[in-house]
């Protein structure tokens, strides 16, 4: 079947609020080496797309189209592409261009799509899985047996953090919002979850580890909240910071660091570069993609909408509604 010269796909019209979000008519990507052209069964709602919707800046050559995740049928290769080809079921992380009805991606950027996973739901694990194997297994070092405490548990890398970590073997104490989502986590079997509007997570882990703490922490608040996860840590453990919603400025007292021998690490995936991207999915390929070809994991859909719902689903996140991923799919209402 030809391709279409053009495509909808869905840009802010101005940095604001989730309103300008509108659909719009482009040409579809031109495919140079090394990349494929994917027809977009489904794209991911990242909050890094929130963040490009209200006006930050973005890396040189990025689409003004929003989207860092997508997965479908690819329908073209580039010059020097040899391990895809046209037909194959692949979802990609992206640079950007996801929130249409094609998009370019990466080769090296690309995973197979794993029977049993449908294509659709497909679109929900690359941002989180290279979100969560860089900075769960890569930078926290998290083993089997091992404890981990993680921050806004029920959203889409929360869920998926939750199901890596139980598959590593590891125990998980959950943070979350409210009894709904509470209810979600222990569903997902973990250890403990904890109502951040109710508990005190420093003291439930005190609680529940005996006073020894938890061994790594992956935390989405930052601002206050880095000193108290320092509070409820073991000797070595491992703190990771992934984003701050409740700041990036932060107070700690060293002596807590240097008593624990407590190590502070971080990392942001969208400006990392093409060849760091290439060796994370090679990583991924090997160690995540089992667990997804056994059902051990799996990405949790709260919503799929049409793209010309994408400023509904941009609200669901802002409000934190979602429990798990939300999904844009091609179409109109």
């Amino acid at each position: 079947m030809p391709l279409p010269d053009t495509m909808l796909a869905v840009i802010a019209r101005q940095p604001g609020a989730p309103d300008v979000l509108t659909c719009v008519k482009r040409a579809l990507p031109a495919v140079s080496r090394g990349e494929v052209l994917v027809r977009v069964a489904a794209a991911g709602v990242n909050r890094p797309d929130l963040m490009q919707r209200s006006g930050a800046p973005l890396p040189p050559g990025t689409t003004d189209v929003l989207g860092l995740e997508a997965a479908g049928t690819v329908v073209a290769v580039g010059d020097g592409v040899t391990d895809i080809s046209v037909g194959e079921r692949v979802m990609a992380l992206l640079g950007g261009g996801g929130y249409a009805e094609y998009c370019m991606a990466v080769a090296a950027h690309c995973l197979p799509v794993p029977a049993g996973l449908s294509l659709e739901d497909a679109a929900g694990v690359p941002e989180a899985a290279f979100t969560v194997w860089h900075n769960l297994f890569e930078r926290g070092r998290l083993t089997a047996g091992e404890t981990v405490l993680i921050h806004g548990a029920a959203s889409g890398v929360g869920t998926f953090a939750v199901q890596c970590a139980h598959a590593a073997g590891a125990r998980v104490i959950a943070t979350a919002g409210g009894a709904v989502k509470i209810a979600a986590l222990q569903k997902l079997g973990v250890w403990r979850a904890v109502d951040r509007h109710e508990e005190d997570f420093v003291d439930v882990i005190a609680d529940m580890t005996e006073g020894r703490g938890v061994d790594v922490v992956l935390d989405n608040v930052g601002g206050p909240y880095v000193a108290r996860n320092l509070a409820a840590m073991a000797p070595g453990g491992r703190h990771v910071s992934l984003s701050f919603m409740q700041g990036q400025h932060i107070e700690l007292d060293l002596s807590v660091l240097m008593r624990k021998g407590l190590n502070l690490t971080s990392s942001t995936l969208r400006p990392k570069s093409h060849e760091e991207k290439a060796r994370l999915a090679a990583a991924i390929r090997q160690h995540l993609l089992p667990w997804l070809a056994s059902g051990d994991v799996r990405p949790l859909i709260h919503a799929t909408l049409p793209l010309s719902r994408a400023a509904e689903a941009h609200r669901c996140l802002e409000a934190n509604e979602n429990i798990g991923k939300v999904l844009l799919v091609p179409g109109t209402d």
